[in-house]
């Protein structure tokens, strides 16, 4: 069909859209399984655990009330960004008003329409590598340029202020900040925080911070809000979050930002015309969620920290494979180039893309590699699946590797 122009009919900002590689990898993994393969899948940032009761009985309940049935506030429930504000206090110590507070569809809405709001055509946003797949996309979308700042296991993978301060340019408009780290598990401590804030506040950057993974950290790491450690930045700092990570609920799709009340009226602006409101039966969950306490949390961290120790272990047994002890999150982010260029069941990998089809052709293993998140070389491994699994994948891969 002719577009009448001689020019494709996509949109090239849709057009140049890089498909999420996590999902793909999974959908990989899960079409193999379906079709009988013994497929372990270290690719999805998903808890195996069920969403708590008492969050699955406050949702059926909703389905029955005929309120729930019709729209309602597309910045969300006001119930339910009451709730979130309390539990923004208590989780982190920012103080937010509710009529701040955006609720979306899941936190990838919060990460897409903070982004778009801010980012006009040409401005640069800095984004630390290795970072989530989905960051760059909207910063593209909106005409934005995402200026990538790479780190190593030599910082651990966090970022500096002096990386900062080369990388600012006149149009510098926002930082990307993420702690604790999807998909490295780095958490950044208090100081540097504090310093990443000030330098931010001096130079008026705009702050977009994802704290989604705020609960799971481990050992002595502490979690910090930049929004708490630097209040001065409330007027340029938006905070994403949502239920996802923390309470098992990542299909239940509910997350929410916060920030300066212009950026939250355009953010519901933009909202009113993509979506209206979130589900009102999510949305209840989500009030379930936040307004619990947070034991059911308290017992998957245990499970996610047991299965940390373990993975860290086994990578790190595995000849060619160096890996960082993760903080936070449940990922672990491994070195894999000592497997590249190396003889694997008569087959050569010269990169981490051709390493993981190669992982998963000959011991059905599946994880995400590096270049997904800016980072070639890496591998990301979720420790967000069964003990039992988790072992046996990691097995196979040095069984794999041993020959």
């Amino acid at each position: 069909m002719s577009t009448g122009s001689g020019s494709s009919r996509i949109a090239r900002r849709i057009a140049a859209i890089t498909p999420s590689a996590t999902l793909a990898v999974d959908a990989k993994a899960k079409a193999l399984k379906a079709a009988g393969a013994p497929v372990i899948g270290f690719g999805a940032g998903e808890p195996d655990f069920p969403t708590p009761p008492a969050i699955v009985e406050a949702a059926a309940a909703a389905c029955a009330d005929p309120a729930n049935h019709r729209y309602s506030p597309t910045p969300g429930l006001p119930a339910l960004r009451e709730a979130i504000a309390a539990k923004t206090l208590r989780d982190s110590g920012v103080t937010v008003d509710p009529a701040r507070i955006v609720v979306t569809n899941g936190g990838k809405q919060a990460v897409y329409e903070s982004i778009v709001a801010v980012v006009d055509d040409g401005d640069e946003v800095l984004l630390p590598a290795p970072f989530w797949t989905t960051y760059p996309e909207p910063i593209a979308i909106a005409g934005g340029v995402p200026v990538v700042l790479p780190t190593t296991e030599a910082t651990g993978f966090r970022v500096t202020v002096e990386q900062l301060e080369a990388a600012r340019t006149p149009r510098t408009k926002a930082l990307i900040f993420v702690s604790p780290s999807n998909p490295t598990g780095a958490v950044y401590p208090r100081d540097e925080i504090e310093a990443i804030g000030r330098w931010a506040l001096e130079h008026d950057v705009i702050v977009i911070t994802d704290e989604i993974y705020e609960h799971l950290v481990y050992g002595d790491v502490e979690f910090h809000s930049i929004a708490a450690v630097v209040p001065e930045l409330a007027d340029s700092c938006i905070v994403l979050n949502g239920v996802a990570k923390t309470y098992a609920m990542t299909g239940w799709r509910v997350g929410w930002m916060f920030g300066p009340a212009d950026v939250v009226a355009a953010v519901s602006n933009l909202q009113s015309h993509l979506t209206s409101n979130v589900a009102n039966v999510a949305q209840h969950a989500a009030l379930a969620a936040v307004s619990g306490d947070l034991d059911a949390v308290d017992d998957m961290r245990a499970a996610f920290d047991r299965r940390r120790r373990t993975m860290h272990a086994m990578l790190n047994a595995t000849d060619g494979i160096t890996c960082l002890e993760p903080e936070g999150a449940f990922y672990a982010f491994p070195n894999l180039t000592g497997l590249l260029g190396r003889e694997l069941a008569g087959r050569t990998a010269s990169t981490t893309v051709e390493l993981a089809d190669l992982i998963l052709d000959e011991v059905n293993v599946a994880f995400v590699p590096g270049e997904a998140f800016g980072a070639p070389g890496y591998g990301r491994f979720s420790y967000a699946l069964g003990d039992a699994d988790l072992e046996e994948g990691l097995a196979r891969i040095q069984k794999l590797v041993e020959g």
